[in-house]
């Protein structure tokens, strides 16, 4: 596969917004008559600093359009409470969904912005009585919050990854259902799914998630297409990606263009044999 070497002039990602949606998703706008693809997901479905994600990609290859709703760091809550991307995937013939992480949820033991689900707001009352000597107010991220509070204690932590994980999966259950139309879960990551223990998991998203809940949400959607990104698209690391030079580490973290074919040669079949029945 060739791939063109781009200078550092960043995308543009022709920002547009569908029906009554609050959420701004990336171009060009298509025109939602008749069947169409819906594709949710984070960072890596809206395709950041890829030129032709792999919604793109689905899109040249099926007879139906693909509509890109990725959404950065987008977790199960955004999709939930945003009315008009419900309305929008429930109008789809079929709905491709990137699992999200476990921790960019509001729960029980504490609040995340209501769109921006990476976003840290507020710790519950629960979340202080397990970690009384925190000052949350020092924290902006989920993923911040969890670095330090596993290091602090590995067996509170242990509680509250628990927590996250049963509230993920009815979530993800009642997500599902209001869809209301074939779902296919998508598992877009560097290592195939574990058993959910462990702090190293912070480091790999969908942070954990575990087989055991992919078990639980997967019964309920039309199929489950794990990739993982092959060896050879890591070592192409950002090679044929374009970004400003101030983001190079961010897109370093990021998968590339080949990985980006490599999700859409997985789910085109599977697409593809949904739309004919």
């Amino acid at each position: 596969m060739a791939f063109e070497r781009v200078g550092p002039k960043p995308l543009d990602y022709k920002p547009v917004q569908y029906g009554t949606s609050k959420l701004v998703f990336r171009g060009p706008k298509r025109i939602l008559e008749g069947d169409y693809i819906a594709c949710l997901g984070g960072t890596e479905t809206y395709g950041k600093f890829i030129n032709r994600p792999f919604p793109d990609l689905l899109d040249r290859d099926l007879p139906v359009p693909c509509v890109n709703f990725g959404w950065a760091n987008a977790g199960v809550d955004v999709f939930l409470k945003d009315a008009g991307l419900l309305l929008l995937a429930q109008s789809a013939r079929a709905v491709v969904l990137q699992i999200p992480s476990a921790m960019n949820l509001s729960n029980p033991y504490y609040l995340v912005h209501p769109r921006r689900n990476d976003r840290f707001v507020q710790a519950a009352p629960r979340l202080k009585r397990l970690y009384p000597e925190i000052d949350f107010t020092e924290f902006h991220f989920t993923r911040h919050l969890m670095w330090r509070l596993s290091d602090i204690a590995p067996q509170r932590f242990a509680v509250l990854r628990r927590a996250l994980q049963e509230v993920w999966i009815l979530r993800m259950q009642q997500l599902i259902e209001r869809i209301g139309r074939p779902v296919v879960l998508l598992w877009f990551a560097g290592h195939a799914p574990r058993h959910g223990e462990g702090t190293a998991e912070l480091y790999d998203d969908p942070a954990f998630v575990s087989r055991a809940m992919l078990q639980a949400v997967s019964s309920r959607a039309a199929r489950l297409v794990e990739v993982v990104i092959s060896r050879e698209a890591r070592a192409q690391g950002t090679r044929g990606m374009r970004f400003a030079a101030m983001e190079a580490a961010v897109a370093a973290d990021l998968p590339g263009l080949l990985a980006h074919s490599e999700v859409a040669h997985a789910l085109g079949p599977v697409l593809s044999t949904l739309l004919s029945e």
